[in-house]
């Protein structure tokens, strides 16, 4: 399993549906053929609840170390993955809603005052509930009482989601708004280009990369192409490429009839020395050593 996108890299996946557009999974990143879900975006608002094990949680340009019984606050439209820690499963549920179920419409006050300012802000695309602060144990509560809500499903349980979603975002409001900063008209743009560097990474990662050919994608010079995906996600391209590369590998790798050799030069690696030196160096043992793993 893994998640399915459009060229774009938003994800396919219904988030319930026009009449409540609300969904909660249970989630495990083993569950995963990477044992990781992969960049994607979409335009709901995505609260993330730990439940077991731990969680490498990057959003846009952050990483974030998530523990059990932590969340984090995900904005709409932001890039987000998930990784294993210490190669340790982490079961994890997450809420995904669209933000409409607390504003009501477009228009409304309660959009104009209170939920849009968050929803374009740059700087909150997410918001760890680490327990660093006090009003985050509130907000987890919230948060886990929605979950339950949802597992119940008592009479009228979509009204009591609403108000608990609303009293999140009263508690959210309150405590992040003064960091709130609004995207340039460059910024949008260049989060646009990082989505299509994304989506042409992942349809061509068994082949050649050329610097050239994705600075022409997006339209820059290769030097502004480098600095601007290093900018946005605190890796550089290169970087990226290559763990793209070795996380799509392990489906190959849990294939018995797939050799290395081939696990390797299927994801984008022609030299099966570089690809173990560069798969023990992300992933801590060699893809031999993982595969000995898979089997136990």
């Amino acid at each position: 399993m893994q998640i399915i996108t459009d060229p774009a890299g938003k994800e396919l996946k219904k988030h319930g549906d026009s009449s409540f557009p609300f969904l909660v999974s249970y989630e495990r990143l083993s569950g995963y053929e990477t044992g990781s879900f992969l960049w994607h975006w979409h335009p709901e608002i995505e609260l993330t609840y730990i439940e077991k094990g731990e969680m490498l949680y990057k959003i846009n340009q952050n990483t974030f170390h998530l523990k059990e019984g932590q969340a984090i606050f995900g904005n709409a439209n932001a890039l987000h993955a998930g990784y294993m820690y210490q190669d340790q499963d982490c079961q994890y549920i997450p809420i995904t809603f669209d933000p409409k179920l607390i504003y009501g419409f477009s228009g409304s006050l309660l959009f104009q005052k209170y939920t849009e300012p968050i929803l374009r802000s740059f700087s909150l695309s997410a918001v760890p509930l680490d327990l660093s602060c006090k009003w985050h144990s509130e907000a987890i509560k919230d948060i886990r009482d929605i979950i339950d809500l949802d597992s119940s499903r008592k009479p009228m349980y979509e009204f009591e989601i609403i108000a608990r979603l609303q009293h999140f975002w009263k508690i959210l409001y309150e405590n992040t708004i003064s960091q709130a900063t609004l995207p340039s008209g460059q910024d949008e743009e260049n989060y646009r280009r990082i989505r299509q560097i994304m989506s042409y990474i992942a349809e061509h990662y068994s082949e050649k990369i050329l610097l050239n050919d994705v600075a022409d994608l997006i339209h820059l010079s290769p030097s502004e192409c480098s600095r601007l995906f290093k900018k946005c996600m605190n890796i550089t391209l290169f970087g990226y490429i290559q763990e793209y590369r070795i996380e799509r590998s392990l489906e190959y790798l849990e294939n018995p009839s797939c050799s290395i050799t081939e696990s390797g030069l299927l994801s984008g690696f022609s030299d099966s020395n570089y690809y173990t030196k560069v798969f023990t160096k992300i992933k801590g043992c060699t893809p031999r050593q993982y595969r000995k793993n898979q089997e136990l």
